[in-house]
């Protein structure tokens, strides 16, 4: 595995922060797994923005951030899987898109949408990550309540 701290290639950090939140998620991620793989990807203050229409919205900083971030995703996502991804920009600001394939803890419902994120890459570490959904009224929906209910 790349380590983070002593490589700036973009698509290096991504790969590998990609890959060490697979193996975090696949250990049974927040309060199973340690962060700790996951830490070296990250910028001490990097900055999670994510819309907050979302059940998981809101900005999230730090390691600490990152962590309380993951465990919204658990407690929102019974299943989260990423099944493609495409590198469509690297650099100091890198742009990827990804297809996920999810289902809700809550209701049960699966979902099938597009993610592209926008991450700037500072130092060898992520600084910065905005992503951008296309339909978050679906995705707040979908998680929202019993199945059928609105």
């Amino acid at each position: 595995m790349t380590d983070a701290s002593t490589t700036t290639d973009s698509t290096a950090v991504l790969t590998g922060m990609y890959a060490a939140e697979a193996a975090y998620l696949a250990a049974g991620g927040p309060g199973k797994a340690s962060f700790a793989p996951l830490a070296p990807y990250f910028s001490p203050d990097v900055v999670l923005h994510q819309a907050e229409a979302l059940p998981f919205g809101g900005t999230w900083r730090g390691h600490a951030g990152m962590e309380r971030f993951f465990l919204a995703m658990s407690l929102t996502w019974e299943s989260f899987d990423m099944v493609e991804q495409e590198f469509l920009a690297t650099g100091e600001t890198a742009v990827v898109l990804t297809q996920v394939r999810a289902r809700a803890r809550t209701t049960g419902r699966e979902l099938a949408f597009p993610i592209l994120q926008t991450l700037t890459i500072e130092d060898g570490r992520i600084a910065r990550v905005q992503p951008f959904y296309w339909d978050t009224a679906a995705i707040a929906e979908a998680c929202a309540g019993p199945a059928g209910v609105a």
